[in-house]
């Protein structure tokens, strides 16, 4: 017997079409869990109740009427709060932007409206989508629901947690430098990054612009494929956007990966990683070539620079896009009355939290005359170089597989009092980013605490579809995706279907 919430999305899309399951008891079973569980993981910062269950009554009559519904119509997601949401608010968790309502629909919202999805709500994130563990949101606080006591993972920390959490059956965040993979990870969900230009950012709050891109979270790699199909393609108010054909994401999932060749980079086992998560990884990729795939040796000689290039990149990037919050337009206001270059002091000083300032005065320093060349240009050459790397590797191999990240999920306060060490928990996603190219993680095992350890796999541009085959062939051998946390077991919320 098994709960709503709980289904797959691929499951419940196919028992809506067959009229098995209602939209509207989907989205109860989530709310109901919501407000169950919410309380003690904070995966949420709005929850918009009132919207999701005039949207699931829409979407059954969708259904009831045959009117071409897709696979989404009537599935219950989420969104990080920083998806711009006509009428609804978009706070980026940041107490600068704590009242704003946009008065427009951005792409991702706007096309999942489109597909009948349901919304259930914002879901909190590092402010601004600067950080690695979700603890610098200057709104709320959201715990690993795998252990209470431990960080979520960042930016993305609430799509995550919502799907671990069985909440939404699916979600969306973005990734900069691994702030949907890294998440997904600690907390034992799918998580994918799509190809840059892949899915538009327009609507979406930017943070590092050649670097943010848009993917989706669930408990399963075809659930991931539906929600990457329902928002990837071209848009022609995102000037970043690829003019490309989407594929169907779900076709050829359970085919046999037998002669797929994964490349295995030295460089992302080096010494920093855990013995239970190289265990763990090591374990995955002997299954890989159980079923069929070949492991080869690749290099990535300028892993290295990774992290320096990239601090470089995004806080530069960051420093000029936060530029608009000036307490004029929208967002938090503070001592007009003292003339308008206090204004613009005073307002961004109170709403700003202390790792967005950091990063803003990082990234002026490196763009300010005399520092231009040393810094964001020298950035630039070494990621033409990673770039370059992945290049070369390809020719050799065709996904490249490696932990997500060197560690399973960490204490509260463990790593936030010295920004190095949080910065190199992103050291094994950050090239892809950098490059480009799409990536995504997948439960692997657990390690000796039981918390989960994820699986990175990384393609070619725009070859999503081999990193999806690869990562369902491993799940359906694997029973990691069937795996709850203890939060879940607790109480179980929502109508049962005899029928499973």
């Amino acid at each position: 017997m098994t709960t709503l919430n709980r289904l797959s999305i691929e499951e419940a899309s196919r028992r809506l079409a067959a009229r098995e399951v209602s939209s509207t008891e989907l989205t109860e079973a989530c709310l109901a869990e919501i407000e169950r569980t919410d309380g003690k993981v904070g995966s949420f910062l709005e929850v918009t109740a009132d919207l999701a269950r005039r949207q699931a009554a829409a979407a059954d009559a969708r259904l009831a009427s045959g009117d071409s519904a897709g696979p989404l119509t009537g599935v219950p997601v989420a969104l990080k709060d920083l998806f711009i949401t006509e009428g609804v608010r978009t706070t980026c968790a940041s107490k600068l932007l704590v009242n704003y309502v946009p008065a427009y629909q951005g792409t991702v919202a706007r096309r999942l409206e489109e597909a009948g999805a349901v919304l259930l709500g914002k879901l909190n994130m590092d402010e601004f989508a600067m950080g690695s563990s979700t603890e610098n949101s200057g709104l709320a606080k959201t715990r690993n629901p795998w252990d209470l006591e431990r960080v979520p993972g960042g930016s993305s920390g609430g799509s995550a947690t919502t799907v671990a959490a069985r909440q939404s059956l699916g979600s969306y965040g973005t990734d900069t430098g691994g702030s949907i993979r890294l998440p997904a990870s600690y907390c034992g969900v799918v998580g994918l990054k799509p190809t840059y230009g892949r899915v538009s950012r327009f609507g979406v709050v930017a943070f590092a612009s050649s670097l943010d891109q848009v993917g989706p979270f669930a408990t399963t790699v075809r659930g991931a494929a539906l929600l990457l199909g329902a928002v990837a393609g071209h848009d022609p108010m995102d000037s970043t956007s690829i003019n490309a054909p989407v594929p169907n994401y779900n076709e050829g999932l359970g085919e046999s990966i037998r002669g797929l060749r994964i490349g295995v980079p030295d460089e992302y086992f080096a010494e920093g990683i855990e013995a239970d998560v190289e265990a763990r990884v090591r374990e995955a990729l002997d299954q890989l070539k159980a079923l069929g795939a070949e492991l080869v040796r690749v290099r990535l000689p300028h892993a290295e620079y990774a992290v320096p290039t990239y601090y470089i990149i995004a806080t530069a990037e960051a420093s000029s896009n936060l530029g608009r919050y000036d307490g004029v337009r929208y967002g938090v206001r503070k001592g007009e009355q003292d003339g308008l270059r206090a204004m613009y002091g005073h307002s961004r000083n109170a709403g700003f939290g202390k790792e967005v300032k950091r990063r803003i005065m990082l990234g002026t320093y490196a763009l300010s005359a005399g520092y231009y060349d040393a810094y964001y240009l020298k950035a630039m050459k070494v990621r033409t170089l990673i770039r370059s790397d992945f290049t070369e590797a390809f020719e050799n191999c065709d996904i490249i597989a490696s932990p997500t990240g060197p560690t399973t999920a960490f204490r509260f306060g463990e790593r936030s009092g010295d920004p190095l060490k949080m910065y190199l928990s992103d050291v094994l996603t950050i090239s892809t980013n950098l490059a480009g190219l799409p990536g995504m993680s997948l439960p692997c095992g657990f390690d000796r605490g039981g918390l989960p350890v994820g699986l990175q796999l990384i393609g070619r541009p725009l070859d999503e579809p081999t990193l999806l085959k690869v990562a369902a062939a491993f799940e359906d051998a694997t029973d990691h995706a069937t795996r709850l946390p203890a939060l879940c077991e607790a109480k179980a919320h929502g109508s049962e279907d005899a029928a499973l």
